[in-house]
């Protein structure tokens, strides 16, 4: 039971100055007024309390009661994650739609997970076991698609006196005893952590597997490292939504978080429809049975943005340490920076770049160190790769969370209007983005396709980049006036932007791209550009090259070429093959 803490003194939207007891702790979760409004405390001298409060503060006033837990705000984690919509300090959505309708009202206290479900508990280990916290105790089937490994908190260690038979519990029933140090202690199914707090792992290992997405431009030219982190910044319209949906459906990674924050709620609602009807191309099944949601949309109490990113990145660390990976998707953490900069605001601390705290670079550190592939406590590897999303205001990425989101992050996927405008999507673009994953990533590829990946892939930007210093020079004088070798550059270049790096989500064949597919396609365009470029050599024209019929095969391969058909791919070798000795003969 809380206990009365402080008084309320001074109120300024979501920040609340009380006076109060010494007893309370920083970071402590508080609750407000009559109400209980849900708060935290973020600022303590003497005895004077500032509390971030995570919901609506209208109506409060001076002289109303605070009351403390003695516990941080901390998320429930257990059986039930998945299939959940959340908001941002992990409230059951659809739950409080039933109580109260389509807007959260005030007070609101409900359990995140259900307490009456029963899940089938399977134990795997015996009684007198010595065990430390993070060894898998059990395991339930929470989805079709995932087995949620019942762990060991990680700070209990002892020596297991009793584990429950195979039976059906809920989360709140016993299901062992261990015997530690200060005493014998009951574990449930359900676990507390602080969503402030990194989970403890053994070791941080090397991120030398790419998170495969499917998508080519990103699989192919600027690869994730499995357990890394990337930036996805671009303007209002410029697809960073439906790059974000894309990467969720056909990454390989086994579970998906994702955290609406800040956006807008016709966008967020649609997320909400999208996602429960989205099949997941791997099982058949729903999506959602391995996908957790966080809804904080813009009209929803800002201060909770601040806490939506830690509730995700909390979740994806516990099914982490169960052994998963985990892709998780911030959208968009520039709302959630100009969440930080209104709290600062109201504390009247001195503001930075653009408004933005001083202390903007480190809590943006702070979220995105917490990627990484891992050895568990259970003795299994598993990650957390970070997707966040940035919203530069008019697309400059010269601003601040953007430029200091990039001093975090090794992937930086840019986003360009003009591409979006022009339908090319995803509307990545090849010159401002960027992976420092490559040499990292290389062996993998190189085991995966026996092919020289980076090789090809370097060629194929090197391309891309002369093509876009000739255009400058084609804006001024024309195509005609340079020689047939650079108009191959261009010509090789338009096979590779609308043959390779465009693809279509709405396409059955072309929406997903294997690794084997990828590189093959990228070997026939290198193949065709390097014969082509012995054959102009020998005196043919470039537009005797453009009209080659393998040419439009090559464009439009991406939809023709099914992933389980790659064998259609050494037909277009072939086809080149004897299209260009025709050539061949013909100039001899």
């Amino acid at each position: 039971m809380s206990e009365r803490v402080g008084t309320v003194k001074w109120i300024n939207g979501p920040v609340i100055r009380a006076e109060g007891s010494r007893n309370v702790g920083m970071m402590e979760l508080v609750e407000v007024g009559e109400e209980h409004l849900i708060g935290e405390v973020i600022g303590l001298n003497g005895s004077m309390i500032t509390i971030q409060v995570y919901e609506e503060t209208s109506g409060m006033h001076p002289g109303a009661p605070v009351f403390g837990t003695g516990l941080p705000l901390s998320v429930e984690l257990g059986p039930g994650l998945l299939r959940s919509i959340f908001d941002g300090i992990q409230r059951p959505l659809p739950v409080i739609e039933m109580r109260t309708g389509s807007f959260i009202s005030r007070g609101v206290h409900l359990t995140p997970l259900y307490r009456k479900d029963r899940w089938e508990f399977t134990p795997i280990m015996k009684e007198g076991t010595v065990v430390t916290g993070g060894e898998i105790i059990g395991t339930v089937p929470e989805t079709p698609s995932i087995e949620h490994r019942v762990m060991i908190p990680p700070d209990i260690s002892g020596t297991v006196t009793w584990v429950a038979p195979a039976k059906a519990y809920t989360i709140i029933e016993p299901i062992a005893r261990v015997k530690t140090a200060d005493g014998e202690k009951e574990l449930t199914m359900l676990q507390r952590w602080p969503i402030r707090r990194l989970r403890p792992y053994k070791t941080r290992l090397d991120q030398s597997i790419p998170l495969i997405t499917g998508q080519r431009v990103l699989d192919t030219f600027f690869p994730l490292g499995k357990g890394g982190a990337a930036a996805i910044p671009g303007g209002f319209g410029a697809g960073k939504t439906v790059t974000q949906h894309s990467i969720a459906k056909y990454a390989d990674a086994q579970v998906v978080i994702y955290i609406g924050c800040g956006e807008r709620g016709n966008e967020m609602t649609e997320v909400l429809q999208e996602f429960p009807e989205l099949i997941d191309p791997r099982s058949g099944h729903p999506l959602m049975e391995r996908t957790v949601l966080i809804a904080n949309t813009s009209n929803m109490p800002v201060a909770a943005r601040e806490a939506s990113v830690y509730t995700g990145i909390t979740i994806a660390e516990y099914y982490r340490d169960m052994g998963y990976h985990v892709a998780l998707m911030a959208d968009s953490t520039s709302r959630w920076a100009e969440a930080l900069r209104e709290v600062s605001g109201r504390l009247e601390e001195m503001p930075a770049e653009e408004g933005y705290p001083a202390y903007l670079a480190a809590r943006l550190a702070e979220f995105y160190e917490r990627a990484g592939y891992v050895h568990t406590l259970s003795g299994n590897d598993g990650s957390v790769s970070i997707i966040g999303a940035v919203s530069p205001p008019g697309g400059d990425f010269s601003e601040p969370v953007t430029q200091h989101t990039k001093r975090f992050i090794r992937c930086f996927w840019a986003l360009d209007k003009s591409l979006a405008s022009a339908r090319h999507f995803p509307s990545i673009n090849w010159l401002d983005s960027y992976s420092e994953y490559l040499d990292d990533v290389a062996p993998w590829w190189h085991k995966a396709t026996d092919r020289d990946w980076l090789g090809m892939r370097n060629k194929a930007m090197e391309l891309l980049s002369e093509e876009s210093r000739l255009s400058q020079i084609v804006k001024l004088v024309g195509p005609d006036a340079l020689p047939d070798e650079q108009r191959l550059v261009l010509e090789t270049a338009r096979l590779l932007r609308e043959g390779f790096l465009q693809q279509n989500a709405m396409d059955t064949i072309d929406a997903y791209s294997t690794v084997q597919k990828q590189i093959g396609m990228l070997a026939l365009m290198l193949y065709f550009h390097d014969r082509a470029h012995d054959i102009i050599k020998m005196g043919a024209t470039i537009s005797v090259i453009h009209k080659l019929p393998v040419v439009d095969t090559l464009i439009r391969m991406k939809t023709q070429i099914p992933n389980d058909k790659l064998s259609m791919i050494d037909e277009i070798h072939e086809a080149i093959d004897a299209q260009m000795t025709q050539l061949e003969a013909d100039y001899k």
